[in-house]
């Protein structure tokens, strides 16, 4: 049965008897899951959570920019950053050394469109860059992901998605690259078959789309 979540309400943080429930739920699927209250908190956590040195991937995620993550992660030299050396690489002439360095980093940090009280979390990509390396190729995936982007099911998933998530990330990929956006790739999360490999850090307040 389909959700009726208003589409306005994509937007709002749920509760935390909800946001306990989809952590229960993502913990019996293999993930490691903490809540935490906020962007700052999260910011702090992934400081302790990834080596020094580790070549890390920041994925284009409104909420790791938004908390100061992407920052540290691309600018403070504690890390190899990936994201830098890439912009800096010819996308033609070099498009097969940009797709082996993003696909097995170490570390790779981003967000998801949704996570569903039932434990399984929806992404989406245009260029697929950062679909590898959530999937299985970095030794070290965390996810941190707002209280708005907790629903039901997946159907409901993509429901944000299409009606939330892509119209506000189509308007920002116009405003930064200069083209529309596209949900050219899909990549459900079920289950974490590697323990201690993917790491979500769920958040009480909403942040990112």
């Amino acid at each position: 049965m389909t959700s009726q979540i208003p589409a306005t309400l994509f937007a709002d943080p749920v509760s935390e008897e909800r946001l306990e429930r989809t952590a229960a739920a993502l913990k019996s699927h293999g993930f490691v899951v903490e809540i935490l209250d906020d962007g700052a908190a999260a910011r702090a956590r992934v400081q302790e959570l990834v080596p020094e040195g580790s070549s890390v991937y920041t994925s284009a995620s409104e909420t790791t920019r938004l908390s100061g993550i992407e920052q540290d992660i691309n600018t403070s030299g504690r890390y190899e950053a990936l994201k830098p050396v890439v912009v800096a690489m010819d996308r033609v002439t070099q498009s097969h050394d940009i797709r082996k360095l993003l696909a097995a980093p170490d570390v790779v940090i981003g967000s998801v469109a949704a996570v569903t009280e039932t434990g399984s979390m929806l992404v989406a990509s245009a260029s697929g860059s950062q679909l590898p390396p959530y999937s299985g190729g970095a030794g070290l995936a965390i996810w941190v992901v707002g209280a708005q982007k907790v629903v039901p099911d997946l159907e409901t998933a993509m429901r944000r998605l299409e009606e939330h998530t892509f119209p506000l990330e189509n308007t920002r990929a116009q405003g930064v690259y200069g083209k529309p956006s596209a949900m050219n790739r899909l990549l459900i999360l079920n289950a974490e078959p590697v323990p201690g490999r993917g790491i979500v850090l769920l958040l009480r307040e909403a942040i990112g789309f």
